[in-house]
């Protein structure tokens, strides 16, 4: 086992029992828990990762500054955001979603409470089904693993329940 599993796994029982002990009824609707290891980690064949030494994956096209990677898609949402009045910033939107699922679009944690319910959380963001319908943005796709439309209904989500998605420094 490498040292950044053993940092990952360390790190999810923290945030797991945290999560527990101050979240509540929270989790049950929107799960913002590290995905596991492996979805976290996985990327496209086609783009080379690299692993920071906080253990986050970073791959070339995320880091390209435009278009179909993580910073066009944060720029796309916070675009959306802003027009339809969704407070939020590109620090507070890359944070969350560095801790939720490494960047990893397809991501989908499939061992916490909400995955053992049947609803496992699913992409940037890590949104459950219910949650992401519930505050589904017009004019993003109805999808929850649609970039876009997942940072976006999450942000819209924690505006509604923590006033901006840049007051979210843990699991919800």
């Amino acid at each position: 086992m490498t040292t950044n599993t053993r940092t990952r796994i360390a790190r999810l029982r923290t945030i797991g029992l945290t999560g527990l002990a101050t979240t509540g009824a929270a989790a049950a609707a929107l799960t913002l828990m590290p995905a596991n290891a492996q979805a976290a980690e996985a990327t496209q064949a086609h783009v080379s990762t690299a692993v920071t030494a906080s253990g986050h994956s970073h791959t070339a096209a995320q880091k390209s500054g435009s278009g179909n990677n993580l910073d066009g898609w944060i720029k796309q949402s916070l675009q959306i955001m802003k027009a339809k009045g969704i407070p939020g910033s590109y620090e507070g939107l890359k944070r969350n979603i560095m801790r939720e699922s490494g960047g990893n679009p397809t991501a989908q944690n499939n061992w916490d409470v909400n995955a053992k319910a049947g609803t496992p959380s699913k992409g940037l963001l890590q949104v459950i089904d219910p949650t992401f319908n519930a505050y589904h943005v017009t004019g993003t796709a109805h999808s929850v693993t649609d970039p876009v439309a997942n940072i976006t209904a999450a942000a819209n989500y924690a505006a509604h329940r923590y006033g901006s998605i840049d007051n979210v420094n843990s699991a919800y």
